[in-house]
């Protein structure tokens, strides 16, 4: 298949950030791009060669956006499943499949699919309703404290709650859910597997997210992770074990905790771009973005090696701030040795808003780290 220079057309389910990102590469490569966004406002719409409006949970949306492409991928789970799958039958190329991501956007599903293939997670249980919880704890068949997570589209730090007391499930949306026993745990760790349909395998190496303790988002994502050897070969096993057990092609962040004793527990995984992989635009031979690309389109994939120590801070929106966005003391950071900003494109700032990140790479990963802080310290992302 030429995909270079030609009428190949690859579809982009998804006109975020990731999509974003991923156009940089299509661009590099010259594949003509096809995006579905809900949004006239989406990050993708100027990137790509075309754009279209549609509700991605949409099937008919879905599905006629489909057939006027060659390959179909990602950038967001939460998309029409049954308009992938009919798609596939009619010969479209899908990564992920339907079948991998009818798994992995429910959490549920998720869960026992982990069980099922004896991957490692924390023990858990689930619930039709949210409503239910009180009665098990009341029954002595749950005990506190637990992390609710609702079972569909929650996403960065939405959708998931530390419970402590029966307070805490007070204004909680009755929905389906799970809860997963709190595991005390040093590191919350992530790599990020790609596989294409030839059966080639890359990991990226193993990365440390440091998380915000109220926002439930990540701060700051360090590589390589300040973890022993020991450690990193486990967590690279995981990661290895789990996208065999999807059969998955394209990009797969898997996301895990390290426990007290150095066991490594499943978190969740992500079928596409990851938030744990934007270090690798700067750090890595090849970027996650253009892995994504040599993986489901089947070519060789690249070297996944870091060329220099990365450390990537999120950028959000301030609280209190809403509305047209501002990015006080960019100049400043952009002043700082190795520091490089990525402004996603989103006019309007709210409170935890995905805004943008700022990579930073050292030779030196504490220096690396410490510049981290700094421009965390330093950059604000503020409304007019």
């Amino acid at each position: 298949m030429n995909y270079f220079s030609s009428n190949f057309k690859l579809g982009i389910l998804g006109g975020g950030q990731l999509g974003k990102m991923l156009l940089n590469d299509t661009r590099k490569f010259d594949i003509y791009t096809c995006v579905l966004d809900p949004s006239n406002e989406a990050p993708c719409k100027i990137a790509s060669n075309e754009f279209h409006l549609g509700d991605l949970m949409d099937y008919d949306a879905v599905y006629n956006f489909g057939k006027q492409v060659n390959v179909l991928t990602i950038e967001i789970e939460n998309v029409n499943v049954d308009a992938l799958e009919t798609l596939e039958k009619e010969g479209v190329k899908v990564y992920p499949s339907s079948k991998t991501l009818r798994i992995i956007q429910n959490k549920a599903t998720q869960k026992l699919f982990y069980v099922d293939n004896n991957l490692p997670t924390a023990p858990f249980s689930r619930f039709a309703y949210t409503s239910e919880i009180k009665e098990a704890i009341n029954h002595g068949g749950l005990s506190l404290p637990f992390v609710w997570k609702c079972a569909q589209f929650g996403y960065d730090g939405t959708g998931v709650k530390i419970v402590k007391s029966i307070e805490d499930l007070e204004g909680l949306p009755n929905v389906e859910c799970i809860t997963e026993t709190l595991v005390p745990f040093k590191n919350e760790l992530a790599v990020i597997v790609a596989r294409n349909p030839s059966g080639d395998i890359k990991t990226f190496p193993v990365v440390e997210m440091e998380f915000h303790p109220d926002a439930n988002q990540v701060e700051y994502v360090i590589c390589p992770a300040r973890v022993s050897d020991a450690v990193a070969k486990k967590a690279v096993e995981v990661a290895l074990n789990t996208s065999k057990a999807y059969n998955h092609v394209g990009l797969l962040a898997v996301e895990m905790f390290q426990t007290q004793n150095d066991d490594i527990l499943i978190n969740e995984v992500a079928p596409r771009p990851h938030n744990s992989g934007h270090q690798t635009i700067e750090a890595s031979y090849t970027s996650q973005f253009e892995q994504h690309l040599r993986a489901i389109l089947n070519l060789p994939l690249g070297r996944t090696n870091s060329k220099v120590g990365g450390v990537m801070v999120n950028l959000v929106g301030a609280e209190g701030c809403s509305g047209n966005v501002v990015y006080e003391n960019i100049e400043a950071i952009m002043k700082l040795d190795g520091v490089t900003p990525h402004i996603y494109g989103k006019k309007q700032t709210r409170p935890f808003r995905k805004m943008g990140h700022v990579t930073i790479v050292n030779e030196d990963l504490n220096e690396a780290r410490r510049i981290a802080e700094e421009v965390k310290k330093t950059i604000k992302v503020i409304s007019e």
